[in-house]
C-alpha cells in the first residue's frame, strides 16, 4: 500500500482466492480499459447462433414442400441451423404420424448438409425437429 501511493497508483487485487491473495500496483483506470477492450475482442470472435424456422402442415403437397426443402437447403448452406416443425391445427393432430414421415424425409433429403440435432418431437400442436449445418470443408 506504501509503494502504491509513493508511485501514485492503485493497488489491485487480481485474484483475492489465492493465498495469499494476489495484487499489483497498476494505474486503475488503465486496467479497465484493458479489461473492456479484451471483453470486447472476445465478443466479437463468439459465433452467433442464427436459427432459421420453417412451417409444414400434416399434409403439406409435393410442390409446397421441394419449395420449402429449397430453403431449407439455402440456410444450412449459409451455416444457420434449421428448425423445421409441423403444426397441427384443429383436430388434424390425428395425423401426426404424418407430420413425422415428413420431417424425417426432409432429414433424409437434407443429410449431406446437415445432420439432425432432435429427432421429431411432439410438443403441444407442434412436432420440432432441429439440423444443424455440417461444418464445411475450407
Amino acid at each position: 500500500m506504501v509503494k502504491a501511493n509513493e508511485l501514485e497508483l492503485d493497488l489491485v487485487e487480481i485474484s483475492p482466492k489465492a493465498i495469499p491473495p494476489v495484487c499489483k500496483i497498476i494505474d486503475y483506470k488503465k486496467f479497465l480499459y484493458e479489461q473492456k477492450k479484451r471483453d470486447k475482442a472476445m465478443k466479437a470472435k463468439a459465433t452467433k447462433v442464427i436459427v432459421k424456422e420453417i412451417r409444414f402442415g400434416p399434409q403439406t403437397d409435393d410442390h409446397d414442400y421441394e419449395f420449402k426443402k429449397r430453403h431449407a437447403e439455402k440456410f444450412l448452406k449459409d451455416g444457420a441451423k434449421l428448425k423445421a416443425y409441423v403444426f397441427f391445427k384443429g383436430r388434424s393432430i390425428v395425423y401426426k404420424d404424418q407430420g413425422e414421415i415428413l420431417l424425417l424425409r426432409l432429414a433424409q433429403e437434407l443429410e449431406e448438409l446437415g445432420k439432425v440435432e432432435q429427432m421429431p418431437k411432439l410438443e403441444g400442436k407442434r412436432m420440432t425437429m432441429f439440423l444443424a449445418p455440417k461444418a464445411s470443408k475450407k
